[in-house]
């Protein structure tokens, strides 16, 4: 019996990625945030313009933390 690693691998991930990003405005259930990098999306929810949240599947999760970001480039 061969066992392929990287498919078990694969099952144990999460099918969208957890985001963090700053929330730029928020209005009508809709939520501008500004994610690392610079883009800008528009996401379901409710946030406090300033504030940081957790984004998943195009849905406010919740607030993040305000710790310090630090990007490393692979």
């Amino acid at each position: 019996m061969t066992t392929n690693l990287f498919a078990q691998f694969k099952r144990i991930l999460p099918a969208q990625p957890l985001l963090v990003g700053e929330a730029i405005s928020s209005g009508s259930g809709a939520v501008v945030v500004e994610l690392p990098g610079g883009d800008r999306i528009t996401v379901r929810g409710e946030a406090t313009p300033g504030g940081r949240v957790f984004v998943r599947n195009g849905a406010v999760e919740g607030v993040a933390p305000a710790l310090t970001l630090v990007l490393i480039d692979v």
